[in-house]
Order: C-alpha cells, then structure tokens, then sequence
C-alpha cells in the first residue's frame, strides 16, 4: 500500500478564541496559580496540573507520608480529598474533631513538604461513596431542605465551615499550599446555592486561587464563580446488574470534544428526579479540566467492575488529545472506611450496596499502599506532562477530518493532534475494556500545517490493538530537531556540558522509527537504544522496560519495586527484590544502583487452614431499586466458611502484605480477631494490610450463588463456572517496612 492510499488527514486548527484571563481570577491579585481561558498558570508560567484523589481520613495517619511520596513519586503535583462532615462531626452537641487521622492541618502541611499543592473539596455534601454523602446523620435528619438556600440547612453549614476555617486558617495565606476549594459536588440544578456556599466558606475565612464546582451532568453553574470540572470513567458500578457497558462509558475511549459526561451520577439523579440542563462543552472562558478521571473503580455489590491498567492510562491519554489542561484522577490511592455503617448503602437509601470498609478503589496504590501497574503506565504520561506540559497547554487540540461515526465504531483509526503550527504531538488510542479493538489498517499521518504537510512515518504502518500512543513530531532536542517518532515521548533530560536527551518507550507491535534532521533511524526493539546528534542523544526504551521507569527529581531511574528519593540519595522499599538503575545522562546507559546491607525481600506462601465450612447461599439478600443488597458481616462471619492463616514468628516482627487469592461472594478479614477490612468478590487478589504483631489472620468467605443477579467481569464469571469450589485458595505474606539505600552504582 502506497503512502498515499494509507494517509488519514487532518488539519490544524489553531485557537478559535484569544487567550484571556478569567473573570473569576481578581486583577492584580497575589497568587501563584493564575487561570487563563486556555490554561493555568503557576508562577507566572503555564502549569499543567495532575492531581490525585486521596482521602486521608480513610488512610492511617503513619501511613500518610508515604502514600503522598508515592504519588508525587508517580508524577502527581497535587492532591485533592474530600472532607468528609460525618468523619469530623457525628454527634451535633460535640464539635469537629481534628484529632488522629482527622487532622487536616497536619496533612496539608505534609502535603507541603512533600512538594504537592492542595484542593480541598469541602462539601458539604460530597458523595465519595460515603454515607449520606458526607451528613452526619443527625444533618441528614433535620427537617430542612438540603443542599439549598433554605436558612435553615445554611445554619448548620456555617459552623461547620468556621471551624473548617479555624483549623485551616494557617494554610489559606497568599503562597499557601491550597490552591483550589471546590464547594458542593454533582449538584445540578441549584447555581445560586453554589455561589451561596463559596460565599459562606469566604466569609468564614477560607482562601484560594480556585474556586471549583463539577460540571458533568449539565450541571447549571453559577456564571464566573466557580472553575468547571469534568470527569471521565472507563466503566462504572452504578449501572444495573443486567446492563451492557454503557454509552457514557463507550465515549471516553473516543477523541472528542464533549466534556461533560452524562452517566457519572445518574443513578442519583434518577433517584431523586433531578435531571440538569442538556449535556454542554466547557464554557469558553474556562480550559477544560478534570477533577474524576477514573483511576479505578470502586466496586458495589450488584456491579463489580474490574478495568485493567491498560483501560485507565487510555481514558487519560484520550483526555490529553482531546485537549485537557489539567488531569485529575479520582481516586488515586485508595483505603479502608475508618468506622463501620459509613459507606453508601441501601440502608442509607442509596441505590447502591458498597463494602463498609474496603475502599480500595483498584487505584494506582491500593488500600494497602501497594502500587499497580496503573501506576506504572500513568507515571509514564505523567513524566511526559512534566517534561513538556507547559507547552502542551498552548497547543489547541485537533480532530482529524474523519472520526468514527459513534460510540460503536470500532475500525475508524481513533486519533487526535495538539499542536502550536510547528510542533505536537499525535495521540493514538486501539485500546478499550470491552469489545475488544483489532488492529487499524496500515495508515500514516497526514497534518496540514501552516505552510507545510507533515507525512508520517516513512512508510504505512498498522497500529495493533491495545496501542496508547503519543507521538512527538517537531520537537526541538537541544539543537537537534526531532521531526517526527513512532515512539511515545516519555521525558527530557539535561546532559553534562550542555545538550539535550529525548527518551521515548517503544510501543508493542510498532517499530520505533526516528526521524533525525535528514535521517531516519530505527531502534533496536529488544535493548536500551541510543543515538547521538553532537551533544544531544535520543533514547528508546523497550516497552516492558518503560514499566519499569521512574523520573524523580530530573533523574531517570528503573525498577520494578517501589522507588524513593530522599536527602541520603535513592531507596527502595522492598517489595520485588528486582534490581533497580540510574541512568547516566553522559555515558547513555544504565547502572546498577547497588544496594547497602539490609533486609532482603521476601514473600512467603503462608498455610491456610480451613476450620469451617460455610452454609449453602441463597439466590439474593434483598435488594432495592432492583439491585442485589448485600449480606451483613455478622451474616458473612456466620454462616461463611472460615480459614485461618498463622504468621510465624519472623514475619510478626514487621507490618505485611498479605495477598489473598479467594473465590467467594463477601469475605472479612480479622487480625488477632480485629476487623481489617470486607470485599466484594470480583476476580482480583485481595492486599491486606497487617499490623506488625499479628499472630493469626482469619478470613471469612461467603459463597456466592452461581444465579446471583450480580455483574461479574467474564473472567470473572469463567473463572466462577470453573471452580472446584469457593473459599480462600492461598495466601501469602510479604514485609513492606523494610526498605534498603541505594548509594552506589555500577555498570
């Protein structure tokens, strides 16, 4: 096939609107962040912000630090979390209380030492699969028309907000760490109460750069008072038990550029009767930003959804060709409910059932503070947006002259350009969880340009299935140009003595082909690639190596364990027991970083002793609005089978993972007899966190009925058919407190 006859086209569009600051920014204000109709600004200078949802008070105070290294260690620069009323208030004759995990000043301060900036999202209803969305009960039940103007529910949000206020008061100075407030949550049709509330929280005395409201759903907003924010998931548990992989789902797998997202919170909506304005783009005074990109998903009783890494990285690398000038991720690490009865629940008259403890999200760290692999292939792009945000932001984003026809168009290629007239970037997306996309025809890109036409690559190539692609094209390496790859750009480097290094990830099934100046080069696919233009230098990366990379502080590094860097020098929290490098910017190859002596890493297949068979399972527990209710944990203690796993002597002096593989409907977990946590079966192992001490684990499975009306995932489902029986299959321990320097490096 001819370069011709393979050509899909398009042409760059450049911004439609001028570039202007937003009305809802004060003219000479003293702020770091600046909002601009297009971008953010921090310092003066466009800002590409990632942020990650984390909710502190679902995660151990002694646990905080680490999680937030992490997830600035993934390429997040800033944290988002919801306070939660319930958590802080649940008795109204007694105030907030701020002590232990609920000490919001202490974590914004750590936030600030890690080097991440803050949203606060404050409610005061705030959903987060919490009960009654965040109302103590005692709001709940108040004879007062919620979630409006109604001065009676105002009267029990004012102190509530005050003593927010109070407890804050510190961190809402000019250059403090919070940069965004962002009142109420998926409130459709009430705008005045929205002002009202931002209102309320300036006049207790909070202060930010950014005021927030989500915008999904038509959400009506109160016009120049509030940022527009949007978000996108991959698949959801709040559709019915009995329906396909919704439309609203479908559409983010697509380039496009339609914001708004009908589905998240519609079966809320529903509920209530509420419906918002028809589904609308972002105003054209705000850029489009997201706050609920789905970094996994939670898992209900009913629905239990299981989306691979490779669906959450692209959903997200479909937002930054669709234009996104600010990723944010809900939730980004997960936790564990801190009582029991404060989840969602049909109890509460929610229309959903979720664990009461586990929230484990399958985010980018999981409950436990175990990493995925959805962090790994996010921390690519994330690398990506710190080495070249700044300018992506001023690139418009640009749909190619052929699109699907719908949501179901499974041949058209998928693809999209954001590009200032000279350089960009193309993104490619083969890639969703359900219906599975073959491979594209052989295609190459043709860009009508300002004064030119770029063709690429050299010759037509088929993108395979799976592919989530971002190639550069006319970037500037120094004083080389790179004028085009059929790699994803993963981060620029500085070398020694001046010069530039551009490293790329090969993509599986696509060669990686480089044009240089008047050269093509292409990299070997099975090594580190290098290639040296005087002093700048291009680097590949093999694609199952690119899992592995880390950019921490400018510096690249590989490892398949959990890095760090702190003021002695590189660590590892030993968890793998692979080997870790650092790339060495002059010479072009990695070193072996060696490690001090210490702990070495060890996993250990633990003995599960079944002590009792569970009762046969009925067909269903109940339900509500037509969805499965889930059984009590006094029930799933009762009547499940129980399994008992002994920790020997060595491994009780350290806290653990434990790793159960289980097959069931509901299991608990106990140590020593404690409550650790609940989850809903849905395929996936199950990382418990285990205190240091613990001599015994026990763990609780109830069966699941094979007619249950619940969604499993169809590995899921085939895996159930295929069961000798249901209970805990193995189990086994790993330390996570040891963790060794990393001082020295060789070839």
């Amino acid at each position: 096939m001819s370069r011709q006859d393979a050509a899909v086209t398009a042409t760059h569009r450049p911004w439609m609107l001028p570039l202007a600051d937003s009305p809802m920014i004060v003219p000479g204000a003293d702020h770091r962040i600046g909002l601009t109709s297009r971008y953010l600004t921090r310092k003066g200078e466009p800002w590409f912000p990632v942020s990650g949802e984390l909710h502190f008070t679902r995660v151990p105070r002694e646990s905080w630090r680490r999680r937030l290294r992490a997830m600035r260690n993934g390429g997040v620069n800033t944290v988002a979390t919801y306070l939660f009323w319930n958590h802080y208030q649940p008795e109204r004759d007694a105030p907030p209380s701020f002590e232990g995990d609920r000490d919001i000043s202490a974590f914004v301060d750590l936030c600030a030492e890690t080097g991440l900036e803050v949203v606060l999202r404050i409610g005061p209803w705030c959903h987060g699969e919490v009960r009654n969305g965040g109302f103590p009960d005692w709001v709940q039940a108040a004879g007062v028309r919620h979630r409006t103007d109604d001065p009676a529910y105002l009267a029990l949000v004012e102190p509530w907000f005050a003593a927010l206020a109070d407890h804050l008061a510190a961190h809402f100075q000019p250059g403090g760490p919070v940069i965004g407030i962002q009142v109420e949550n998926e409130l459709y049709d009430q705008p005045d109460h929205i002002a009202t509330l931002k209102r309320m929280a300036v006049a207790a005395g909070m202060r930010a750069p950014l005021w927030m409201a989500t915008a999904w759903g038509g959400a009506a907003l109160p016009e120049d008072e509030v940022l527009p924010m949007y978000g996108g998931y991959a698949d959801g548990f709040w559709t019915d038990a009995d329906a396909p992989w919704d439309v609203t789902f479908r559409e983010h797998f697509f380039f496009r550029h339609v914001w708004d997202d009908p589905g998240i919170g519609a079966d809320l909506r529903s509920l209530a009767t509420e419906t918002g304005p028809e589904s609308r783009s972002p105003s054209t005074v705000f850029p489009p930003v997201t706050c609920e990109l789905g970094g996994g998903m939670a898992t209900a009783y009913h629905r239990r959804p299981v989306l691979d890494a490779e669906d959450i990285a692209a959903v997200a690398n479909v937002k930054l060709g669709n234009g996104s000038a600010w990723q944010g991720y809900y939730m980004f690490a997960g936790g564990r409910n801190p009582g029991l009865g404060l989840q969602e629940s049909h109890a509460t008259g929610y229309p959903n059932d979720l664990p009461q403890i586990d929230y484990d999200f399958h985010a980018p760290i999981g409950a436990a503070g175990q990493l995925t692999r959805t962090h790994a292939l996010l921390r690519q792009q994330h690398a990506f947006l710190a080495a070249v945000g700044d300018r992506l932001v001023q690139m418009p984003s640009t749909l190619p002259d052929r699109v699907p026809a719908d949501a179901f168009d499974t041949e058209t290629l998928r693809w999209a350009i954001r590009s200032d007239g000279e350089r960009g970037f193309v993104f490619v997306n083969r890639r969703q969880p359900h219906g599975a996309l073959g491979p594209s025809v052989p295609v190459v890109f043709s860009i009508a340009l300002p004064g030119r036409e770029l063709t690429f690559p050299d010759k037509p190539i088929a993108i395979p299935a799976g592919t989530i692609g971002r190639f550069p094209f006319g970037l500037q390496i120094g004083r080389t140009r790179l004028g085009w790859a059929t790699a994803n750009l993963l981060t620029l480097l500085d070398r020694p003595g001046g010069g530039r290094l551009a490293v790329l990830a090969a993509l599986p099934g696509i060669s990686a082909r480089i044009a240089l100046e008047e050269i093509v080069v292409e990299a070997d696919p099975d090594r580190v690639w290098t290639h040296e233009v005087g002093r700048d230098a291009i680097v590949v990366l093999p694609a199952d190596l690119a899992e592995e990379a880390w950019v921490i502080d400018g510096v690249l590094y590989t490892s398949a364990d959990e890095l760090d860097v702190d003021d002695i020098g590189v660590l590892t929290w030993v968890r793998n027991g692979g080997p870790a490098a650092r790339f060495d910017t002059e010479q072009l190859r990695f070193r072996t970083l060696v490690p001090e002596p210490g702990p070495a890493a060890a996993t250990i297949d633990l003995h599960v002793e079944a002590s009792r068979p569970a009762v046969e399972p009925p067909l269903s527990y109940g339900s509500s609005n037509g969805r499965a209710s889930a059984p009590s944990l006094e029930r799933v203690c009762a009547e499940g089978s129980r399994y008992d796993i002994a920790i020997s002597a060595p491994f009780q002096d350290h806290d653990l993972e434990i790793t159960i593989d289980w097959i069931g409907d509901v299991a608990v977990a106990e140590a020593d007899g404690s409550l650790v946590s609940d989850r809903f079966w849905d395929g996936t192992l199950w990382t418990l966190p285990i205190p240091a001490g613990t001599g015994t684990v026990t763990v609780h499975v109830l069966p699941l009925h094979p007619q249950a009306p619940i969604w499993l995932h169809p590995d899921a489902r085939e895996r159930l058919s295929k069961a000798d029986g249901q209970g805990v299959v193995r189990a086994a321990a790993r330390s996570v407190t040891a963790r060794r320097h990393l001082p020295g490096a060789t070839s």
